[in-house]
């Protein structure tokens, strides 16, 4: 078989491959001198030899001071705070709210009211239509697809790809995940995935191969990364419709017996679909994708440990025990998405009270990561949060949370990777709810070293822990949380939205007491419970699954 080849280069996502080169005149500012013209003052040799080695001293200094000081040039990398910004630790921003908070006093009546599941409200998943199954009677060909993104951006990109295979007759191959460039994840899609389960549980409606026959082992993403290809589909557009990729790929699997589309994130429609494509996206989200064994046995694991109260913790092992004196929220946990990393922090150009100190950081980063180019960036920072375009720091979604009614003794679990300025940034959130726990909390090091430093592994646990919970709120919108959000309505789960523009007037209110923000805060959140929202023109169907998945009763 002849490979279809033309050869201009390129590298998978499209963008030509770029460099800069350090000038001469940069090597000698780093080398601490410059070059000297005939006319310079020279000095005496012994002088000269000495000064070249001082400077070449200092070079190598320079050269080796982020191995043996990294944290000093975290600015520069993703994901972690600098340690320019953690001199002045953040302090409470709402000092007079935190206090009254600390001081509540919840009715039971309102516990009881804030803890009960959500009843029936009409809508239960739809039974899939006889017209979404049988698999075509020949196959037009292999789809693959190379998804960029975290856990879930990559989990709607499967979803995607399965439904773009039943459009066109196609057999899928198991979708390439490509390695995350903030976490730096390589996990594929048989590490974070059931493949079995998978391939079953779509198979009277989609045939789905691990991996390619011997006639099509070329196709791979090196063979993609060097040159274009004839089989390679890099113009998909974003929320391209079914009609596209009958225009516009089906010819070249008909052609080549093969079709690689990369980029292929959110690059289907959620609308003008038939309605069995539609309720396929969401068979494949809500019933095929499970995780792998030992990542539902660790989730099983700690919603078990956080149902139970009272453990007694070792370097080797947890023991469980039951505490006598609990809470009317015995048995029940919550769940706190909190994305407050230095990506969102950063991008969101809000001020987090960290002082000049975390301003000028998080501007550099800006200034490094997308070159300054961001649209918050031209608001200042109360025009940010009156429109509700600031995340909530661990301090304001811990006073949400208060407001709404969860005591001192509620059972918190934090779902999240790193948190923007550490313990710090989190100790007020502590001190409302002692009895937070995350991952590392509830387990020995033993039990999470199968998905320690692997970030997708950590999100998957996270997310297997969201959907196990009572109650789930995120302090942020975000993949996970659209996710989430989706999956717990689908199941009719108790989910609390913050009104993020409520709370970013209150919050700029200063003078406001306890008592006023807390009935403020009750208000604005009565209909935000899990109170089923229909999926309007253009929005996630993975976030709002009814009414295309979901029927009424």
């Amino acid at each position: 078989m002849t490979y279809p080849i033309s050869p201009s280069p390129f590298t998978l996502s499209g963008a030509r491959v770029s460099g800069r080169r350090l000038g001469a005149s940069s090597s000698e500012w780093i080398l601490g001198r410059k070059r000297r013209g005939r006319g310079a003052m020279m000095k005496p040799f012994g002088y000269q030899n000495h000064s070249q080695r001082g400077g070449a001293y200092a070079a190598l200094l320079v050269l080796f001071l982020p191995f043996f000081w990294p944290a000093l040039f975290s600015p520069l990398g993703r994901a972690s705070p600098s340690v320019f910004s953690e001199w002045n630790a953040p302090k409470p921003r709402h000092v007079s709210l935190l206090k009254g908070a600390l001081q509540r006093e919840i009715p039971e009546d309102q516990k009881t009211e804030l803890w009960a599941p959500l009843s029936s409200q009409g809508w239960k998943p739809c039974k899939p239509s006889a017209s979404i199954n049988g698999l075509p009677e020949k196959s037009s060909g292999y789809i693959q697809v190379f998804l960029d993104g975290g856990l879930n951006q990559q989990r709607m990109g499967i979803c995607d790809a399965v439904a773009v295979a039943k459009i066109l007759n196609a057999t899928l191959v198991i979708p390439h995940l490509e390695v995350n460039p903030v976490w730096q994840d390589s996990s594929s899609f048989e590490e974070i995935y059931d493949v079995d389960h998978f391939i079953n549980a779509m198979k009277d409606e989609i045939s789905i191969v691990r991996e390619l026959p011997p006639e099509f082992s070329w196709s791979t993403r090196e063979y993609y990364a060097v040159a274009i290809r004839a089989t390679r589909i890099k113009t998909a557009p974003v929320h391209a419709s079914a009609k596209w990729y009958l225009d516009n790929v089906l010819p070249v699997l008909q052609s080549y017996g093969i079709a690689a589309i990369a980029p292929f994130s959110h690059r289907l429609s959620f609308d003008n679909l038939p309605g069995e494509i539609q309720m396929l996206r969401c068979k494949v989200n809500f019933q095929a994708l499970t995780f792998v064994a030992h990542v539902n046995n660790l989730g099983d694991a700690l919603v078990k440990r956080l149902r139970n109260p009272g453990r007694v913790h070792s370097d080797e092992y947890i023991h469980e025990v039951v505490d006598e004196n609990v809470s009317q929220g015995f048995g029940k946990y919550v769940t706190l998405h909190l994305r407050f990393d230095k990506d969102m922090a950063a991008h969101s150009a809000c001020d987090f009270g960290g002082g000049k100190a975390e301003r000028l950081a998080l501007a550099k980063y800006r200034q490094v990561i997308w070159q300054g180019r961001v649209m918050n960036s031209q608001f200042t920072d109360e025009e940010l949060r009156s429109q509700g375009r600031c995340p909530l720091t661990p301090e304001e979604i811990g006073l949400l949370l208060a407001a709404l009614g969860f005591d001192s003794k509620t059972r918190l679990y934090l779902a999240s990777h790193k948190v923007y300025g550490g313990e710090a940034r989190i100790s007020s959130l502590r001190k409302l709810f002692p009895l937070m726990e995350d991952k590392k909390s509830l387990t020995s090091p033993q039990e999470l070293a199968l998905v320690e430093g692997k970030a997708s592994l950590l999100a998957a646990v996270d997310y297997y822990v969201s959907m196990h919970s009572n109650i789930f709120i995120s302090a942020s919108p975000g993949n996970m949380h659209n996710s989430l959000v989706g999956h717990r309505t689908y199941e009719n789960l108790k989910t609390i939205r913050p009104n993020m523009a409520l709370l970013g007037q209150l919050f700029l209110n200063k003078s406001m007491e306890w008592s006023e923000f807390q009935q403020e805060v009750y208000g604005g959140h009565v209909n935000r419970h899990g109170q089923i929202r229909l999926r309007k023109p253009k929005q996630s169907i993975y976030t709002y699954p009814a009414p295309d998945c979901m029927c009424q009763v």
